[in-house]
């Protein structure tokens, strides 16, 4: 078990270390307000607006985990040439997240994801974005790029919401160079179980997509022998595709499944106390075991420190990032 005093150590060491940030980069905004009557058009809810704001989502939502913890991200990605853009991109610099990796499709729309709440719950989302194989038009400039900036991190952080900019092109000039480089590399997948992804160090793929990628049918997840049995032979095989160091198997109320080349199968039950919205919890594990991998903690304790973060942030509203205060205020609770 992770102590305060053990998180507090880890997080002095994660200021200064740099995480290139490779993915589907994503703007998350938020209408919110009230509900006093139904629409007489339809049978929907007339919400009277009393706030809208932005938040960062997908790939971009990992790099501003990393910012909130101490780290420095540096964003990898592709955006279109509209307002979308810009908004995206004023609030990563606004976080202090470098935008070097960044190129711009000219046929794309940046993707933006609108949800409308009312009294905190969500109504509806309405989805913009583009067709994926229009990025396929910049996957080598972007991995240019990102292949140019790996001398500059300290581990490449690769996370696929399944838009279009992880393609097996991007991850060919991507990860001989930061192996060459000696630079960890981390992944959080999709359902893209085509992809050939050598040289991993850390996964992080919840139970659908681990999956997935070795296409097992999913099982029930308890708290049992016989299910860690199931997640025992999974995870052997998710390893064997993916030659990772580690692999976290996130099983959301069930808390997490640890495997790895040298140590025996752990499982680490939720530190969540409350759920209210389980939003980028996936991009918060990753974000913070990544550092915690990169200032040399333990396995056990990298992945335990990610178990707290995401509890953290599901009690919050939407895509949310957990403080260093808050991290070690839920371990120390």
């Amino acid at each position: 078990m992770i102590t305060a005093k053990d998180a507090r150590r880890i997080l002095a060491a994660v200021k200064g270390k740099t995480i290139l940030v490779v993915g589907d980069v994503m703007l998350d905004k938020y209408v919110c307000g009230k509900v006093h009557r139904i629409s007489p058009e339809a049978p929907v809810p007339v919400v009277q607006v009393t706030e809208e704001y932005y938040r960062l989502g997908g790939a971009a939502n990992v790099a501003s985990n990393i910012q909130a913890l101490g780290g420095q991200a540096v964003m990898a990605g592709a955006v279109g040439r509209d307002q979308n853009a810009e908004d995206l991109l004023g609030v990563l610099r606004a976080k202090g997240i470098r935008t070097d990796g960044i190129v711009v499709c000219e046929k794309m729309s940046t993707t933006l994801k609108t949800r409308i709440l009312a009294e905190r719950q969500q109504v509806v989302r309405v989805d913009h974005e583009t067709q994926p194989e229009i990025l396929l038009e910049v996957t080598d400039e972007i991995g240019r790029r990102a292949a140019g900036l790996v001398d500059q991190v300290d581990g490449v952080l690769v996370e696929d919401y399944g838009k279009g900019v992880i393609t097996q092109p991007l991850v060919d000039a991507i990860f001989p160079v930061a192996a060459a480089h000696g630079k960890p590399i981390g992944f959080d997948p999709k359902d893209n179980h085509e992809l050939r992804i050598p040289w991993l160090t850390l996964a992080t793929p919840n139970h659908k997509e681990a999956c997935s990628a070795v296409a097992v049918a999913e099982f029930p997840l308890r708290e049992d022998g016989a299910t860690f049995e199931k997640l025992d032979r999974l995870g052997a095989q998710v390893l064997g595709k993916w030659n990772c160091e580690y692999l976290m198997i996130t099983l959301g109320a069930h808390g997490m499944y640890l495997l790895s080349r040298n140590h025996p199968p752990q499982h680490i039950p939720t530190k969540a106390k409350e759920v209210f919205d389980v939003t980028g919890a996936g991009d918060t594990v990753i974000a913070t075991a990544m550092l915690g991998l990169l200032t040399g903690a333990t396995y056990h304790e990298f992945a335990s420190l990610s178990n707290h973060a995401a509890g953290v942030v599901v009690a919050k509203l939407g895509t949310a990032t957990c403080s260093p205060e808050e991290l070690v205020a839920s371990i120390g609770a």
